[in-house]
C-alpha cells in the first residue's frame, strides 16, 4: 500500500496550522511537536516528587530542552486516579516561583497543566505561554476568560468523572469537546489557539484508552491540532504489565500510532526516545 493511501485509511489530515505562542510560532502540519512533562507534585503517578525543588524542576527542564523538547508543561496538581485536590494557594506555592524562573532561563515555551482559572492568570502574568486544561474549560467558569484576557494557545481535554459511556465513545468525546470549543469561542478565544486532546488515562478504561488510540484519527474531523498524553500510563502499564519506569517503548508505540493518525503534539517524560521516534515518523508520513 502506498503512503498515500495509508494516510487515508488512518485518517490522516496532512492539515498545516500556524499557532502563536509568545514569541514562538507551532507550524503544525509540518512537524510533531515534543512537549516534556514536568511534575512538581509529590504524588504523580510516574515521577511524584522528583522535582519539589526549585533547583531541581528548573534544571529538569533544561535537560528536557537540551536533549529536544519543544515544550516544557509544568504541573502543580497530581491528575491520576485517586489523587488528592489541592487549593489554587497551594498549587501556586509549588508553580509559580518555577514558571518565574524558566520564563527567563528557557528557549522553548512554557505550559502550565491547570484548570483553575485563578492559577492560570497567575502563571501568565508571570511569562507562562499556555495553558493545558484537563477538564476542557468546563471545571472553572472563568477559564476561558482568562486564555482570551491573554491570547494564548489552550489545550482543551476530554475528562469525565467515571468510565460509563451510553453512546459511541468517540462520538461522547466529540460532544464534549465541540462543547469546550463553544465554550473558548464565546469567551473570545481565538479558533488558532486551541488545541485538542482526547484524554487518554481521564474517564476511561485502559480498554477504553486502547479503543480510542486505535480512533484517534476520527478527531481530526474537529478541524483542530491533537495533542496526545500516553506516556507511561496504565495502558501500557496493562498490556505490558510493567512498572511507569519501564514503559518506554510502549510509550513510543503509542506516539508512532498517533502521530500516523494526524496528531501534533505528544506530551512525554522520555524526550531523546521519542525525539527519535518522531523524526523517523515524521519523515515517513509527512512527505509532502
Amino acid at each position: 500500500m502506498e503512503v498515500k493511501d495509508m494516510k487515508n485509511v488512518q485518517y490522516y489530515p496532512n492539515r498545516k496550522v500556524e499557532v502563536k505562542c509568545g514569541q514562538h510560532t507551532f507550524k503544525f502540519g509540518t512537524k510533531t511537536y515534543i512537549m516534556g512533562i514536568l511534575n512538581v507534585t509529590p504524588d504523580s503517578f510516574s515521577d511524584g516528587g522528583d522535582y519539589m525543588n526549585i533547583d531541581k524542576a528548573v534544571n529538569r527542564a533544561k535537560k528536557m530542552v537540551a536533549e529536544g523538547a519543544n515544550i516544557i508543561d509544568i504541573g502543580g496538581e497530581s491528575t491520576r486516579p485517586g489523587s488528592q485536590l489541592v487549593s489554587a494557594e497551594e498549587e501556586l506555592r509549588r508553580v509559580l516561583d518555577i514558571v518565574k524562573r524558566l520564563a527567563k532561563e528557557l528557549s522553548v515555551p512554557i505550559s502550565v497543566d491547570t484548570y483553575k482559572a485563578e492559577v492560570a492568570e497567575e502563571v501568565l502574568k508571570a511569562g507562562a505561554h499556555m495553558i493545558n486544561d484537563v477538564w476542557g474549560l468546563q471545571k472553572d467558569p472563568a477559564m476561558a476568560s482568562v486564555i482570551a484576557k491573554y491570547d494564548v494557545p489552550i489545550v482543551i481535554m476530554h475528562n469525565q468523572q467515571g468510565s460509563e459511556y451510553e453512546k459511541d465513545i468517540i462520538e461522547e468525546i466529540s460532544g464534549f469537546l465541540r462543547k469546550s470549543i463553544d465554550i473558548a469561542l464565546s469567551a473570545g478565544v481565538k479558533k488558532e489557539q486551541i488545541i485538542l486532546d482526547p484524554g487518554i488515562g481521564f474517564g476511561k478504561t485502559p480498554e477504553q484508552n486502547m479503543h480510542v488510540m486505535s480512533r484517534l484519527g476520527e478527531l481530526n474531523a474537529l478541524g483542530y491540532p491533537i495533542l496526545l498524553g500516553t506516556s507511561r500510563k496504565s495502558m501500557i502499564g496493562k498490556i505490558l504489565d510493567l512498572p511507569p519506569e519501564e514503559r518506554v517503548e510502549g510509550t513510543l508505540a503509542t506516539s508512532v500510532m498517533g502521530i500516523m493518525q494526524g496528531v501534533d503534539i505528544v506530551r512525554v517524560h522520555d524526550i531523546v526516545e521519542n525525539l527519535r521516534t518522531v523524526m523517523v515518523t515524521d519523515a515517513i508520513m509527512r512527505v509532502e
